[in-house]
């Protein structure tokens, strides 16, 4: 093994006993951008270097081979996971809303829901239950998961979710009444703090019709639990 030339500093060991770990720029040096990691602009490495940083103040050494490419890992992850603010109701609707003569309940329930708890960061995971009652419009049915998919996928909390989405399609469809039901576990809950393993949180909001009309309501609940 190569001695150190006179004057220079042997790399100091982190609390984990790997060797101080390399500056974001040589690190840099050793794991390449690829060009369409490249055309993705500044923020991939910004956050890329956020992620090493957590790394280093663990005590953990990104330049060993199993966290080499964890900051970049990472970082991707984290841009998917809230992709949902570079997204709106319009261009996910496009053009998908149609005239129908239908005025009766639609419901579509059990749709599967992935967030991240904007307190702690971790994820929260459910089913979300929808239901409207239309007036002479109807949206194509995967575009209701769409916009469950566009506000979980942003830092949440799920009461602020559920109204989201709720006025989201009211404001697109204009119906006479709106119910979103949201089931999630909370991970928040669950790996730390009090741990509660089996525990759920169910947030509702009613709006409209669904809200006024205590039949309406029955209804839309006495369905999704069928």
């Amino acid at each position: 093994m190569a001695c150190p030339a006179a004057g220079e500093e042997l790399p100091r060991p982190c609390c984990n006993g790997y060797s101080e770990l390399p500056s974001a720029e040589a690190r840099r040096a050793l794991v390449r951008y690829g060009p369409e990691e490249a055309a993705e602009g500044g923020e991939l490495p910004a956050l890329e270097d956020a992620y090493l940083s957590i790394l280093q103040r663990l005590g953990e050494n990104p330049a060993r081979q199993g966290l080499l490419l964890t900051p970049r890992r990472a970082a991707k992850a984290m841009q998917f996971l809230t992709k949902g603010y570079q997204e709106t109701i319009e261009d996910i609707l496009n053009d998908a809303i149609f005239d129908e003569d239908h005025n009766e309940m639609v419901i579509i329930k059990d749709i599967d829901m992935f967030s991240l708890c904007e307190h702690h960061l971790v994820p929260f995971f459910g089913k979300v239950h929808i239901g409207y009652l239309p007036i002479k419009k109807v949206v194509g049915l995967s575009k209701l998961a769409r916009i469950v998919e566009i506000f979980s996928r942003r830092l949440q909390v799920q009461e602020r979710l559920t109204r989201q989405i709720a006025l989201a399609i009211t404001e697109a469809l204009k119906p006479a009444g709106v119910a979103v039901i949201v089931e999630a576990s909370h991970m928040c809950m669950v790996m730390r703090g009090v741990q509660k393993m089996n525990s759920k949180t169910i947030t509702s909001t009613m709006l409209g019709v669904l809200r006024e009309d205590p039949k309406a309501r029955e209804e839309f609940l006495t369905l999704i639990k069928n």
